[in-house]
């Protein structure tokens, strides 16, 4: 049967070289959400011309099916039968253009798909790295970090595939079949109806192993999606260094070859399966020629039918079981399309939890207290900022946590140092998170310059307010492209300037690369307190009018410790400040004391204040310094 064409009409994503496709048949069951048929048309919008276009050359492409079957026949019976070299030369001509033809029209519709799918893959993309960006940061505290990136690659394919190799593969497969059994009927119905009866010996079987392959290829996909995560897991920093210092060689190599083997057990049945699904194919289809052949040449004998006639059944013939076994599986095919729409779909509806009140206006240039006035606050629900789908969980958990903040009230006037100290756990995070509005409070309001935080807009309040942590981001770039991150034109000059400031210039100078030295994964080349001068640097380069600074001297050794203090000093300087500290000798210079004990202010003061009181914060004082000897020097 060389006259077979690729099944599902031989475009990306279609039938496969053994008549199934690698999907999941479970998606056939599934009902989409009311209306998404019609968002799928409203993305496609900007194509419609393109697509237009990309159907008519499919449905051309289509019609090519039986051109050459008929100009076959007629070689063979007008030329061949009654000697007529011309007509035989004019027609072997026409066959050769015929065949240039459907291969420039192939070149022409595989650029309209690719123009399609890669615009569509590009629109998607952008729309839902845009949207997810728009998060708060309790969506990425919760969301599976690969589940969100597979709705940015493998659902955005699947769901480019409806107007490509799905919609082309229906149009050309339901054309074909109909021009090819049409074709079929006026040639010869004895024959079609013989080769029609082969049709459930094909089908059936077809059916039973897609199903069995479809089953055993989402297997396939966990069990590499497991490997995949165990070699992510290993392969960070952070993960290396957890396997070199805690585990055995001995048994992570077992472990991987584990999966490993079954990847492999599982590749090599799927591979025998496919097999036996191309042999059953290619028997199948040997018998239908054969019982073609034997029919059709005793009728051909019989006078009944001429040799072209059956010699164009039989081209015809490797035309028909292409497109019926596609369009057998045209359910799953179209389903799992829409269904990859969906689940885009599902990330886009997600509305932010925080963003723009209506009306929102930029935040005063000369903003630079901070006030807390009665806030409370206890943390979103998952149902509130997350999916179910992105958290790998059936349905998101509803209760609504216990409170984390209580009646907190206090004013950090314009230059004012205000230092948070207290138990872990306390709350002192949560305070400084919502200075920027990563989380709304639940009761009371937070004002910024005397506006409350949620009545500017979010752009002008973070680039009012900077944060250092304890654990500086560094994304796996170059240093002057970290620095830049804060101001995207900063000159050399100004970047050279923070980094002295920060007291990180003389390492960075002495690199053999400078400013273009590569961090690693975050940060990770550099040690803890090169990281967190290098945040510095950062914050100094942003040049925020209120800084917020999280334990950013904590787990570093003294050396560290001084320098990066230093630093601390030099971007403290003239500005409005927020830090937290365990260390209480870091702060004890602050205008502001407030000691947090679980969500509520239980002190405040001066550091000799709360000496004089003799209370929480004293206590604080005499575990962390009378014990060693050091209070007086503190």
């Amino acid at each position: 049967m060389s006259g077979m064409r690729p099944m599902g009409g031989g475009m990306p994503g279609g039938m496969g070289a053994y008549g199934w496709r690698r999907q999941d048949a479970s998606v056939a069951g599934q009902k989409l959400a009311k209306g998404t048929l019609r968002r799928i048309l409203r993305f496609a919008r900007p194509y419609r011309w393109h697509i237009t276009l990309f159907l008519l050359l499919v449905i051309v492409s289509a019609f090519l099916v039986i051109a050459s079957p008929l100009l076959f026949k007629k070689i063979v019976d007008d030329g061949i039968g009654k000697g007529d070299a011309g007509l035989v030369t004019a027609l072997a001509l026409v066959v050769a253009l015929l065949a240039v033809f459907e291969a420039v029209l192939g070149l022409i519709q595989r650029w309209f798909s690719a123009r399609i799918g890669e615009g569509l893959i590009f629109d998607l993309r952008t729309k839902v790295f845009e949207h997810v960006q728009q998060m708060p940061v309790a969506f990425f505290t919760r969301t599976q970090t690969g589940a969100l990136v597979s709705r940015l690659n493998n659902d955005v394919i699947g769901a480019q595939q409806a107007f490509t190799s799905t919609l082309s593969g229906v149009v050309s497969n339901i054309i074909s079949l109909i021009l090819v059994v049409g074709a079929m009927l006026v040639l010869s119905w004895q024959l079609t109806v013989v080769a029609i009866l082969l049709l459930p010996v094909f089908l059936i079987p077809a059916r039973i192993l897609g199903r069995r392959l479809a089953a055993m290829t989402r297997e396939q996909m966990q069990l590499n999606a497991d490997m995949s995560t165990a070699m992510t897991e290993r392969f960070s920093v952070g993960g290396a260094m957890l396997v070199t210092l805690f585990g055995k060689p001995e048994i992570e190599n077992e472990g991987f070859g584990e999966r490993a083997g079954r990847v492999r057990d599982l590749g090599i049945r799927i591979a025998m399966l496919g097999r036996v699904f191309f042999t059953a194919l290619t028997l199948v289809a040997a018998l239908a020629t054969a019982l073609v052949y034997g029919v059709g040449g005793n009728l051909a004998v019989r006078e009944v039918l001429t040799v072209g006639t059956l010699l164009a059944l039989v081209a015809l013939l490797g035309r028909l079981y292409g497109p019926l076994t596609a369009l057998s599986n045209i359910r799953v095919d179209v389903m799992t399309a829409l269904v990859s729409f969906e689940r885009v779909f599902e990330v886009l509806d997600l509305e932010p939890m925080i963003k723009d009140a209506p009306g929102a206006k930029p935040l005063p240039a000369d903003a630079a207290s901070v006030e807390f006035d009665h806030v409370a606050f206890s943390y979103p629900t998952a149902d509130q900022v997350s999916l179910a789908s992105l958290e790998s969980v059936a349905v998101l958990d509803k209760r609504v946590s216990a409170q984390v903040l209580e009646d907190v009230s206090f004013v950090v006037r314009p230059g004012q140092m205000v230092a948070l100290v207290g138990p872990s756990g306390a709350g002192k995070t949560t305070i400084t998170n919502l200075v920027a509005r990563l989380y709304d409070v639940s009761g009371g309001a937070v004002r910024v310059g005397g506006s409350d935080v949620r009545d500017v807009t979010l752009q002008s309040l973070h680039d009012a307010v900077g944060y250092v942590t304890q654990d500086a981001h560094m994304f796996h770039d170059t240093i002057r492209a970290n620095l830049a991150y804060a101001k995207l034109d900063a000159t050399d000059e100004e970047m050279v300037e923070a980094l002295k400031s920060a007291q990180i210039w003389e390492l960075v100078s002495s690199l053999p690369d400078g400013l273009d030295t590569v961090v690693g994964d975050r940060g990770h080349r550099l040690s803890g307190g090169e990281r967190q001068r290098l945040a510095i640097a950062r914050l100094l380069l942003k040049a925020p009018r209120i800084v917020v600074l999280d334990e950013a001297t904590a787990h570093l050794d003294s050396e560290s410790e001084v320098a990066v203090q230093r630093a601390l000093d030099t971007a403290l300087e003239g500005r409005t400040s927020l830090v937290i500290a365990h260390r209480l000798s870091t702060v004890r210079n602050a205008d502001l004391i407030l000691v947090v004990d679980h969500g509520n202010i239980v002190e405040r003061g001066t550091h000799e204040q709360l000496l004089a009181q003799n209370g929480e914060y004293a206590d604080l004082y005499r575990t962390q310094f009378t014990e060693s000897g050091t209070a007086a020097n503190v």
